[in-house]
């Protein structure tokens, strides 16, 4: 039997994985993680964002993975990198970071057919008071959301728990994209909104994988795609931040697939 045809799904169409597939996820998850702990100290005013993407491709490639990016759907970069009011899908250019840039480096691989998929913000010089509250802010919301997976809890408990503490502190959730289920696919069921109503939603079973992902916006939550068909941007031109882990639901709560082991999750490590 195919691999990625092991296990059941719900009715929702969600897998659910077995013990063993933990292994993979967390060997996927911490190439992703290891990736983005190593370009941290490039990161940094007058370097272009081409730059650091041909750092993620080499090291995917010395690592001996494959990038699940590059080819999905004609695109053609081994990240997304979205700085300042870029929400998500920014496309790596010649473009210099200018001094107190802030932004999000999205990164998904493939190892032994498993994806690792994980996001986290970054700072080239001086960090603003505004940028660092809005980076603090979705960093702890998205932990928020971590706090509620666990089984008997909904998916609207989670993306509740990330908008009541978004919106606490006067910033909103963008509500165009989402999260998603992965494992040996990209992307699979179910739809992780990070904005919600209490119980309501799919229950988590133990064995489901997902990603968690908010994008919070300092000014109003819309936002709008530019004409590359990918770059998505605030509509108001407000600063954006996203931080992002792949995560396993268990019998007591989760497992987080993407930690650093650098401790480089957040932008201030240094």
């Amino acid at each position: 039997m195919d691999e990625r045809n092991k296990g059941r799904l719900t009715k929702d169409g969600i897998r659910i994985y077995d013990r063993e597939a933990f292994a993979g996820m967390h060997r996927a998850g911490a190439l992703a993680s290891r990736i983005l702990d190593e370009i941290a100290p490039m990161i940094e005013p007058g370097v272009t964002t081409a730059a650091i993407d041909a750092s993620i491709n080499a090291q995917v490639d010395e690592a001996g993975a494959t990038s699940a990016t590059i080819g999905y759907k004609g695109y053609q970069h081994a990240s997304c990198i979205s700085v300042n009011h870029v929400v998500c899908h920014g496309i790596p250019g010649d473009k210099r970071l200018k001094d107190g840039d802030i932004l999000n480096v999205d990164v998904t691989v493939i190892v032994d057919g498993w994806y690792g998929d994980t996001s986290r913000m970054y700072v080239a010089g001086k960090l603003s008071r505004k940028a660092e509250r809005l980076i603090q802010v979705t960093h702890d919301a998205l932990f928020k959301g971590i706090e509620a997976v666990r089984p008997g809890n909904t998916f609207g408990d989670i993306g509740h728990a990330i908008q009541a503490y978004v919106e606490a502190h006067r910033m909103s959730v963008v509500r165009d994209f989402c999260g998603h289920g992965l494992g040996r696919v990209f992307h699979a069921p179910p739809n992780v909104l990070h904005y919600g109503r209490p119980g309501t939603g799919p229950e988590l079973e133990p064995g489901m994988f997902f990603t968690i992902e908010p994008m919070v916006n300092l000014g109003r939550p819309e936002t709008k795609v530019l004409s590359d068909d990918w770059t998505a941007v605030t509509r108001d031109k407000s600063l954006s931040a996203q931080f992002e882990h792949s995560v396993g639901v268990t019998e007591d709560g989760c497992e987080l697939f993407t930690l650093s082991a650098a401790d480089k999750f957040h932008p201030t490590w240094a």
